[in-house]
């Protein structure tokens, strides 16, 4: 490796990049359906008062919830919400999560790479990569790495404890990465923060199994000063499951039932969230399979192990597979230092294809949008869209022009003639899924919070509950509910500005919390049977199939 393979990506350009990626998102949309609308919900309840912090409810219902999260966003909304907004403020702690798991990667990639079994070979007559520029430039191919995954983009940027558990476990492996390197008083707080911090935000399994494969891979590397590394990392992790059974935070749940069938929608999801990394990833394990044992594999293979295995045992949930992320983007920088030109010059024409026409397609769409030309998008966003206005923002298209302008050089830049950097095949995949997010962030966020949004659906209930509680000569915006999603409740406890009761069965009108009950179809008919009068029937604007029906106290 020649001292000319390991020059520095510039600062401002990677943080550039990571700022592209992290604000869009983030900022300017309301909550969106499913945990994102939930976990805001709990946030807000308790800012409000509505709720204990001990002990949060919604609609009434207790939920089991890990705490610390929420604390951190009702927090945020108390401090910050009235001068940016309840939503926005909810999310500041989750984006700061988001930048110390960046930060995580970096740090733990660079001091891998430090390592003497990372570190490539001297050359002959001289000329080789320094240590300290040799371990940068894999840090930076890691940041790239991870920002170009393609399940981050979405769940990374929802609010929910696996943000703050991905965060830790970025942090952990930069804390065992210098195992016996340094003293191991000094190492114990080091891994101990983030072992604690995964119980609190709700991942103590996840805690002890990266606790004990982190001891495990450190006491079979021999010597006194690893030994007492292994010793200070089997106390942290005692300490986190005592800490797991104060807090009661273990929850056992039911793995999924395996077939065929399971099997594929387990390889398909894994596939496709964990893309692009997985693929240079998968090369880093067969280019260094003699050195397995080593701790810059061993233990981002751990971490990416732990990951899928709680994505596994959570029913094959996308959220629990972001813990895989920091120990994949760590594996696939160390492919950088062995990737072939061939293998390089494929990874960039692909992904120069796929995001370049994305990128087409996204402003195709938003011409039509705005002008109504081409005719065929703009009545393909009509149908799959109804209701659905376009307004337009003169600060989005900026930005979105800036944007696309940016990748094109990018593209330029990478195929002109330049230095061998190691990230340079991370670049482009980096930069495509940033245009691409940033596009769909600024120039589509009216048509994606019209159709992830509850608010449509809040406002077009907004009438049939009106009449209801009118005729009712309900005034305290009282609102029942019974079979109603998790998500939904939440949507009109916190965005509907209603007073939800949630019933476990249905009940007679008369020992009913509330004169108006919010149900599906389904329970419907066995709310009538006790007496309950309906009102409307409401489909979602974007999902004709889903349907409240509104009813009301004879």
């Amino acid at each position: 490796m020649t001292h000319e393979a390991v020059w520095p990506l510039p600062r401002w350009l990677l943080v550039g990049v990571c700022a592209a990626w992290l604000l869009p998102g983030l900022i300017g949309r309301d909550p969106w359906r499913g945990l994102d609308v939930t976990t805001y919900a709990l946030m807000l309840a308790m800012a409000e008062g509505r709720t204990s912090w001990w002990a949060p409810a919604l609609g009434g219902a207790p939920m089991e919830i890990a705490l610390l999260p929420h604390w951190l966003g009702a927090g945020a909304i108390l401090a910050l919400g009235p001068w940016l907004g309840d939503a926005l403020a909810a999310r500041l702690p989750f984006m700061a999560l988001l930048v110390t798991t960046l930060a995580g990667v970096w740090l733990a990639a660079e001091r891998f790479a430090m390592g003497p079994a990372a570190q490539p070979l001297p050359l002959a007559f001289g000329g080789e990569a320094s240590p300290t520029h040799y371990a940068r430039a894999l840090a930076d191919g890691a940041v790239l790495a991870l920002v170009a995954t393609l399940g981050f983009a979405d769940l990374g940027h929802q609010i929910g404890p696996e943000i703050g558990q991905m965060a830790c476990v970025a942090w952990l492996l930069a804390a065992v990465a210098r195992t016996g390197a340094r003293r191991w008083p000094s190492m114990a707080p080091g891994a101990g923060a983030p072992l604690l911090a995964l119980t609190a935000f709700g991942a103590p399994g996840v805690a002890l199994s990266l606790g004990c494969l982190s001891t495990a891979i450190t006491l079979a590397r021999g010597g006194p000063d690893h030994r007492r590394s292994a010793m200070a990392l089997a106390g942290t992790t005692t300490v986190s499951m005592v800490l797991a059974f104060a807090l009661g935070a273990w929850q056992w749940r039911e793995p999924m039932t395996w077939s065929v069938d399971e099997g594929a929608a387990l390889a398909r999801l894994l596939a496709w969230f964990l893309w692009p990394a997985w693929l240079p990833a998968l090369w880093t394990l067969w280019r260094w399979r003699r050195q397995w044992a080593q701790p810059h594999i061993a233990l981002p293979l751990a971490a990416t192990a732990v990951g899928i295995s709680a994505c596994i045992l959570a029913g094959r949930s996308d959220r629990a597979l972001l813990l895989a992320l920091p120990g994949a983007a760590v594996l696939a920088a160390f492919a950088l230092p062995t990737l072939r030109r061939s293998a390089s010059a494929a990874i960039d024409w692909f992904t120069m294809i796929a995001a370049t026409a994305t990128a087409a397609f996204l402003w195709l769409f938003y011409v039509a949008m705005q002008t109504g030309w081409p005719a065929r998008p703009a009545s393909r966003v009509a149908v799959l869209a109804p209701e659905f206005e376009p307004r337009f923002d003169p600060v989005a298209l900026a930005i979105g022009v800036a944007a696309t302008v940016a990748w094109t050089a990018a593209v330029r830049w990478r195929s002109g003639r330049h230095r061998p950097a190691l990230w340079k095949s991370m670049v482009l995949p980096a930069g495509g899924i940033t245009v691409c997010w940033l596009l769909i962030m600024t120039l589509w966020l009216p048509l994606v919070d019209h159709d992830r949004s509850p608010r449509p659906w809040l406002d077009a209930l907004t009438p049939a509950l009106t009449r209801a509680q009118e005729a009712r000569g309900d005034r305290e915006g009282c609102v029942a509910t019974l079979g109603l999603p998790t998500h939904m409740v939440a949507a009109l406890e916190s965005m509907g500005a209603h007073r939800i009761r949630t019933l476990r069965a249905p009940e007679p009108p008369v020992s009913a919390p509330c004169a108006v009950l919010l149900t599906t179809p389904l329970d419907a008919e066995s709310a009538e049977a006790e007496g309950w009068t309906r009102v409307a029937m409401v489909p979602r604007p974007t999902r004709r199939q889903d349907v409240i029906v509104v009813m009301r106290r004879h």
